[in-house]
């Protein structure tokens, strides 16, 4: 049978609040109708590199947990290895101003306040699975952009084969980072095919609202076949390379976290399975998907690779 993929695009911002957009989702649902995200006028166009949600489905196929459990169950070691308090420990953290520097193999290095990064590029409304390494998911509708497009914008060079993604370091507020276990920055990075896929998105919101600290403001990515560590939060430099970085968690424990970490049932964590899933609000367990339901999408990227081995 052949896999169904989970993406799901809206457009005209039709994810606002959270009992907004359940209704709206069910009338959508009851026409049979799958909206696609597009680029209104006037903002960044479509990239060479064909930046767009190359398959949109009906919306009945994930149904996005609550604000709540989305805030307040949070993985985020900069502030606590405890996720149920994460969400009370952000609220120290400043996330204006806030700028992104974007450096590295381009043609065209800037640096950009928040704002302004926002205002060059559209809103899409895109509902993701997140599949956490641990074993426990959740569905989140965010808000944001194709990283492509800012990748399109500084145009990388002919030797740039990498991305890098440094997050925030300021131990004052996060002091997760006062502590060991990390070396920090969060560092992040992926492949530059993998950075330019539509899939992979640059969240700046979450159900129509500024996305919570607790969650990566102002700016984090989300690559949703890949297992959460992957999707680097409180982003604040984007470095395209020439080799292969390393990685925060590479680094803390190469042998359980590795550089592709795709999603995959057939290979386990040392510590356990990962052909089931909790996800969060259900008492039972799900199974989990390869690429985490995104294999029709990026499955060719990874072609004659040992996906036994590049877990």
């Amino acid at each position: 049978m052949k896999q169904k993929s989970w993406l799901n695009s809206f457009s005209e911002k039709d994810v606002t609040n959270e009992a907004l957009f359940n209704n709206r989702r069910q009338i959508v649902s009851s026409m049979g109708l799958a909206l696609g995200a597009a680029l209104t006028g006037g903002l960044i166009p479509l990239s060479a590199y064909a930046c767009k949600a190359d398959k949109v489905i009906d919306a009945r196929q994930l149904k996005p947990n609550s604000w709540k459990e989305i805030s307040q169950y949070n993985n985020y070691y900069e502030f606590s290895t405890n996720k149920e308090v994460v969400h009370l420990l952000a609220k120290a953290l400043k996330t204006e101003p806030w700028t992104l520097t974007i450096e590295g193999e381009v043609k065209k290095p800037i640096t950009l306040d928040i704002d302004a990064l926002t205002q060059k590029f559209a809103s899409e409304d895109r509902i993701y699975p997140l599949r956490c390494v641990e074993g426990w998911s959740m569905v989140i509708p965010w808000q944001g952009f194709s990283l492509c497009h800012l990748i399109d914008l500084v145009q990388p060079g002919s030797e740039a084969r990498f991305v890098e993604f440094v997050s925030l370091h300021r131990p004052e507020e996060m002091i997760g980072q006062r502590g060991g276990g990390l070396d920090w920055p969060y560092r992040e990075a992926l492949r530059l095919d993998e950075a330019l896929h539509p899939l992979t998105f640059l969240a700046t919101g979450m159900y129509g609202k500024k996305i919570p600290a607790q969650n990566g403001a102002p700016l984090r990515l989300v690559v949703p076949w890949k297992y959460g560590f992957k999707s680097a939060k409180a982003i604040t430099h984007i470095r395209f390379l020439k080799e292969q970085p390393r990685t925060s968690w590479n680094i803390a424990a190469a042998s359980e976290y590795g550089f592709y970490a795709n999603v995959n049932p057939q290979v386990a964590h040392p510590r356990w399975s990962q052909k089931r899933e909790n996800r969060i609000g259900e008492i039972r367990k799900k199974r989990t998907l390869p690429f985490n339901g995104y294999a029709e999408q990026v499955a060719s990227m990874y072609k004659g690779m040992d996906l036994s081995v590049y877990y």
